[in-house]
C-alpha cells in the first residue's frame, strides 16, 4: 500500500511555490487512512467515501450542526410537517451556486430540479439517467426510504414536497446523512448527453466548501476552497489535500513532520506520546460507534452446498462463549475502548444496558458445537481489513487472536485480509463466514443502528452482513420508526435489542473511543460523534 510521503508529488505537481502545504496558512494536508470507492454520496455507506465526497464537496436540505446531532437547515432554510406526520414541505435556499469546473459550467443556480433528480434518481429504476449508469443506493434502500417515499414534487423553484406512505419519525435526520447529498440535475442533463453518466461518480459537482480538483487512487485527493460558497465565512483555505496514507504508523509520522496537519485514528499504542507532544493536539470523545463481528447465517452459503454451521444458535452462542473478548479489547484498543454487548453504543439513546455479555466459557463453548454436530478441524472464514479504521485499530491482531480461541475448541479460521472497499463488496455478496465490520451512527437515530445493519431489507444485498432476518425483530423496528413519541419509540427499540442478544447474529465486540490528531496551529476543525469529517471553517495558522 502506499506509504510515500505526499509532499514531493505536491510540489511536482505544481501546486506548490517555495513553501511546502504545511506551511502555508491557506492550505491543509489531512492524512486520511483509505482510498474512496468513488465520489457519488448516494452509492456509498463508509466514512472514508462520505469524508471524500459529502462532507467536502455536497450539501444536503437539513445537515447536522457542527460536532453534534441536532438537525439545523442546509440547502433548505426551513420545512413544514403535516398534521398526520406524512407530507414534508422544504422551502429551498436562494442564491446557491453549484461548482464551476473545468467539465461543468453551470448556467443556473440549485433549485427544487436538483432535488427531484437526487431523489427520483434513488427512488425511480427506470429513470433514464438510471438506466444510463446503473447502480444501488444501498443506505436508501437499507433504511426502507425507496419504498416509503411514495412521491418527491416541486410546487415552484424554491419548494419541493416529499410524500410518505408511513410516518418515519427520522426522516429530517436521514436527508441530513450524506448519503442525501443533493447532486445537480444540469450536470446529469449534461453527462447523459454526452454519453458519460458514469462520471458522476468519478467528476463530481457539488454546492460544498470544496470543489473536486483530481483524485489519484492510493496517493491523493486535491480539493480547491470553492470561492462561491452560499456560506462563505466558512471557507478558511484555499487548497485541501487528502493524503491517503493507510499505515497508522506512517500518518502519525507524517503528522509529526507537519507533512499533514491533521489524521485519524491513530494506534493506541501511540496515544501517550501524542498527547505528550507540544506540537500536537488530541481531541476525543466518547464513540458514537462499535466495532463487531457478523456472522453469515445463511442456511446455505454462496458457492457452497452444504449446511451452513453458523445458522445454528448453538454454534453462534458456542462462538461467542469462546473468544475472550476483553483480552482483545485490552490488546487492541489498549484503554480506547470498551467491551461492547449490544447492537449500539452506550451513547445512544434507548441503549438497554440491562443486557449482559455472555461468559467467557471454553468448555462449555465445546460442548455447544458437540450438540450441533459441528466437527473438529471445521474451517471458517473471516474477512478483516488492511489498516485500521474508526471501529477497530488492528483488525488483523483482532482477528489472530481470535482465531487463537476458536483454535482452543478445535475450529479453524482462515483470515482473509483485504482491502475494506474489496472486503465490504464481498461480505455484501455473501463469500464470507465471519466478517470484522463496524458502525458509526450517521444521524443521531437508533434506527440508524439496527435498521441498516440488521433489518430483513438489508439483508438481500446491503450493510446486514449476517443476512439475518427475524420477523419479530423487523416489526419492532418498523413500528419505532413510525411512532414519534421518544419514550414509546425507546421501550420497542429495547425489546428489540432483547431479540438481537437471544439470536446472536453478530459478537459485539468494542465501543471505541474517538480520537483525532493534528497541529497545534489547526482551528475550527469540530470533531463528529458521527466519525465523518467535514474542514469547513478549518485553518491553518
Amino acid at each position: 500500500m502506499f506509504k510515500q510521503a505526499v509532499i514531493p508529488l505536491l510540489v511536482s505537481a505544481g501546486l506548490l511555490a517555495s513553501a511546502p502545504f504545511a506551511q502555508a496558512a491557506t492550505n491543509l494536508v489531512f492524512c486520511s487512512e483509505g482510498s474512496p470507492a468513488g465520489f457519488d454520496p448516494g452509492q456509498y455507506t463508509t466514512g472514508t467515501d462520505f469524508d471524500a465526497s459529502a462532507e467536502t464537496l455536497f450539501n444536503r436540505l437539513s445537515q447536522f450542526e457542527r460536532g453534534g446531532t441536532a438537525v439545523v437547515p442546509g440547502l433548505a432554510t426551513s420545512w413544514d410537517i403535516s398534521d398526520d406526520g406524512l407530507t414534508y414541505t422544504f422551502h429551498l435556499r436562494d442564491g446557491v451556486k453549484f461548482h464551476t469546473t473545468p467539465y461543468f459550467k453551470p448556467t443556473r443556480n440549485f433549485n427544487a430540479d436538483d432535488v427531484l433528480f437526487t431523489f427520483n434518481r434513488m427512488l425511480d429504476k427506470d429513470m433514464p439517467f438510471r438506466k444510463a449508469y446503473p447502480t444501488e443506493f444501498p443506505y436508501f434502500t437499507d433504511m426502507g426510504m425507496d419504498t416509503n417515499i411514495t412521491k418527491v414534487e416541486k410546487v415552484d423553484d424554491k419548494t419541493v414536497k416529499f410524500t410518505l406512505k408511513t410516518v418515519d419519525a427520522a426522516f429530517i435526520q436521514n436527508l441530513a446523512m450524506s448519503f442525501a447529498s443533493i447532486q445537480s440535475a444540469e450536470y446529469a442533463d449534461q453527462l447523459l448527453k454526452e454519453g458519460k453518466a458514469g462520471d458522476i461518480n468519478q467528476k463530481p459537482v457539488g454546492t460544498g466548501p470544496f470543489v473536486f480538483k483530481s483524485y489519484q487512487k492510493d496517493s491523493n485527493i486535491r480539493y480547491t476552497g470553492n470561492k462561491d460558497y452560499w456560506k462563505p465565512e466558512d471557507v478558511k483555505i484555499d487548497n485541501l489535500i487528502f493524503a491517503i496514507t493507510t499505515d497508522p504508523s506512517v500518518r502519525i509520522q507524517k503528522l509529526k513532520k507537519n507533512e499533514c496537519q491533521v489524521t485519524l485514528f491513530p494506534r493506541p499504542a501511540d496515544l501517550k506520546a501524542l498527547g505528550e507532544d507540544k506540537d500536537l493536539k488530541l481531541p476525543q470523545q466518547a464513540g458514537f460507534n462499535l466495532g463487531y463481528i457478523a456472522y453469515n447465517v445463511m442456511p446455505v452459503l454462496k458457492g457452497r452446498t452444504d449446511a451452513n454451521p453458523l445458522a445454528d444458535l448453538k454454534v453462534r452462542q458456542a462462538l461467542d462463549m469462546a473468544v475472550n473478548k476483553q483480552q482483545i479489547i485490552d490488546s487492541v484498543y489498549q484503554g480506547a475502548g470498551q467491551l461492547a454487548v449490544n447492537a449500539m453504543p452506550p451513547t445512544q439513546w434507548s441503549y438497554d444496558d440491562t443486557i449482559k455479555d455472555a461468559k467467557y466459557d471454553p468448555e462449555k463453548a465445546k460442548a455447544l458445537l458437540k450438540e450441533a454436530g459441528v466437527p473438529d478441524g471445521t474451517v471458517f472464514t473471516l474477512f478483516t481489513r488492511n489498516g485500521g479504521g474508526p471501529t477497530n485499530p488492528n483488525p488483523l491482531l483482532g482477528a489472530q487472536m481470535m482465531q487463537a480461541d476458536l483454535a482452543k475448541i478445535g475450529l479453524k479460521v482462515d483470515i482473509r485480509v483485504m482491502e475494506w472497499g474489496e472486503m465490504l463488496k464481498r461480505a455484501k455478496n455473501g463469500e464470507h463466514d465471519m466478517v470484522s465490520a463496524g458502525w458509526a451512527g450517521d444521524n443521531g437515530d437508533p434506527d440508524n443502528f439496527l435498521t441498516p445493519n440488521l433489518s430483513c431489507e438489508a439483508a438481500k444485498n446491503g450493510e446486514n452482513y449476517a443476512r439475518w432476518c427475524n420477523k419479530e425483530f423487523q416489526d419492532l423496528i418498523d413500528q419505532a420508526r413510525a411512532e414519534s413519541e421518544p419514550a414509546k419509540r425507546s421501550a420497542l427499540y429495547e425489546q428489540a435489542q432483547a431479540i438481537f442478544d437471544k439470536e446472536q447474529p453478530w459478537i459485539p465486540m468494542a465501543y471505541p473511543k474517538m480520537f483525532t490528531a493534528m497541529r497545534k496551529n489547526v482551528e475550527g476543525y469540530h470533531q463528529s460523534p458521527l466519525t465523518t469529517n467535514n474542514f469547513a471553517t478549518t485553518q491553518v495558522k
